[in-house]
């Protein structure tokens, strides 16, 4: 999973015709470091996505803007538009993960 570190690059990624899944979390979050431990074999299967990484702390303002309220969070993208969002209160086990992922249609 890629690390995007700015709102350039973050714009960037977001604004391109692929789907891009990023994952708000932050290093000091217990659930982003549990969901942390799952994420991988997810990340294999559901490669229709480009997934990266947002340090929340590090883009507060990027978070802001898409209701990123809690962490971790996962958020689809697609040509600049926010098309699915995962609250962290539902981003607590691999299942809730891909349920969310299998519902998602782009």
């Amino acid at each position: 999973m890629e690390k995007i570190t700015t709102a350039e690059q973050f714009n960037e990624i977001i604004n391109n015709p692929e789907q891009s899944l990023i994952k708000f979390d932050a290093s000091w979050c217990p659930d982003c470091r549990r969901m942390d431990m799952f994420i991988g074999p997810i990340e294999e299967k559901y490669n229709q996505f480009t997934w990266y990484e947002v340090d929340r702390d590090a883009l507060p303002e990027i978070a802001d803007k898409h209701e990123v309220m809690g962490i971790p969070s996962l958020l689809v993208f697609k040509d600049g538009e926010k098309k699915a969002h995962l609250h962290s209160a539902n981003a607590k086990t691999p299942d809730q993960v891909t349920t969310f992922l299998d519902s998602y249609n782009a």
